[in-house]
């Protein structure tokens, strides 16, 4: 989209905004993008416990992640190279798309407990395609949508990511019981024709003449852009930023199944109340979201659903003092869940504007694996926290962590700020 284009609907009502082509595209390439992450975090760990493989192994599984963490590495290469006549984005987009639909079909195939390594090759296989895929989609978003678009855009992108969840994590579970994994696999491998649909269908919206020449300046530019842009200063304090906004929220949610059954409740207990809950609050955080942004700028949503981030914490923490009651397990989760969709969005929102429209996939690739850090970090410590001070003190913690982010805002997203 151009600069004109951009500054022509800077004005706009929510109607024009919300009611165009290009939110319903971000609606079918958020599914296509969260559907593989949700296929290697909820239904290859249940196909492998039902297929007997410890708990151990299965555990290990989740160190084939971190491509996501570090896709930033490989994200030049999609700023630099157009693989087919489609385009810099849609060529990536497709290509990604069509591995992911064979790798997750074929994977059913093996067995378990005689085919392990063929196993860990293929999940890899997913695991960097998807990884690829969202650098490509990411990069494409940023393109698609004009500034005022982004808040309502990544609200719609966010909301079908997590809806995805339901084919992996539901209607596979449903086939593999009734009809066996293969089916399950199969069925869930399809639904990347989504994606693929809609890669054919849109139009690509990156201008090669402003791609990088050579690769090495697809390395090295999007950083000297960035602290240009910026200044050193004020870049360091965007990159801490994303690395604390979400800091305590991250930690508070780490560990919170064992959380739940050290308070007394059931797995079916934590189960139904997460089902009921978790998804659906984030769902509607996400909607709330982006509603408020079609009014407030990215900057003041930052603040107000940071608000909401921090004192969500403090439910965990009111759970921990009372114990074992299900309907205070369903407002702390419910609560807690709808700060995680406010926050998720502000800050992916956030991380689209900080990029340049030239860079777009490595800058953003690179944000997000930041943002991300957090995350891997809280999943490291925190049992260790947790045995040193208990549950209650924990989330007391995780509340005060989550002060400095918001403190950054002053600096990185002051709210008398309109742009």
């Amino acid at each position: 989209m151009t600069e004109q284009l951009k500054q022509s609907v800077s004005r706009r009502g929510w109607q024009e905004i919300l009611l165009n082509r290009r939110m319903l595209i971000c609606i079918f390439l958020g599914f296509s993008s969260g559907l593989p992450l949700y296929v290697l975090i909820q239904l290859l760990p249940a196909w492998l416990r039902t297929e007997g493989v410890d708990l151990a192994t299965i555990g290990l599984f989740s160190l084939i992640s971190l491509p996501y963490t570090w896709k930033f590495l490989w994200s030049p290469l999609l700023d630099r190279f157009a693989v087919t006549s489609l385009g810099r984005r849609r060529g990536w987009m497709l290509i990604t798309q069509i591995l992911l639909l064979i790798s997750i079909i074929w994977i059913g195939n093996f067995e378990p407990e005689q085919s392990l390594n063929m196993i860990v090759y293929l999940v890899l296989a997913i695991t960097v395609a998807s990884a690829s895929q969202d650098i490509a989609i990411d990069a494409y978003r940023r393109e698609l949508l004009a500034d005022d678009e982004l808040g309502t855009g990544t609200a719609i992108h966010v909301n079908a990511y997590r809806l995805s969840s339901l084919v992996p994590g539901s209607l596979a579970l449903i086939l593999a019981d009734s009809f066996g994994w293969q089916l399950a696999f199969w069925v869930t491998g399809a639904f990347m024709l989504v994606g693929i649909v809609m890669t054919l269908s849109v139009r690509e919206v990156s201008d090669s003449t402003i791609a990088p020449r050579t690769l090495r300046s697809a390395v090295i530019e999007p950083f000297r852009e960035f602290l240009a842009r910026n200044g050193s200063g004020q870049a360091m304090l965007i990159l801490a930023f994303m690395l604390l906004y979400k800091l305590g929220d991250n930690m508070a949610v780490a560990l919170e199944t064992p959380f739940f059954l050290d308070q007394g409740f059931s797995l079916t207990e934590i189960g139904t109340v997460k089902k009921l809950s978790a998804l659906w609050a984030s769902i509607a955080g996400s909607i709330v979201g982006g509603v408020v942004m079609l009014k407030l700028n990215i900057n003041r949503s930052l603040w107000l659903f940071g608000v909401v981030q921090i004192i969500s914490i403090l439910g965990y923490a009111m759970l921990a003092h009372v114990g074992y009651s299900l309907l205070m397990l369903f407002i702390a989760v419910s609560f807690e869940y709808f700060g995680v969709g406010l926050g998720t969005v502000a800050l992916t929102a956030y991380i689209a504007q900080q990029t340049s429209i030239k860079f777009a996939a490595t800058q953003f690739a690179l944000l997000t694996s930041l943002a991300a850090v957090p995350r891997t970090f809280a999943n490291a410590s925190t049992g260790f926290i947790i045995e040193a001070m208990g549950y209650f003190n924990f989330y007391l913690l995780c509340f005060a962590l989550a002060i400095p982010g918001m403190l950054l805002l002053f600096k990185v997203a002051p709210w008398k700020r309109l742009d």
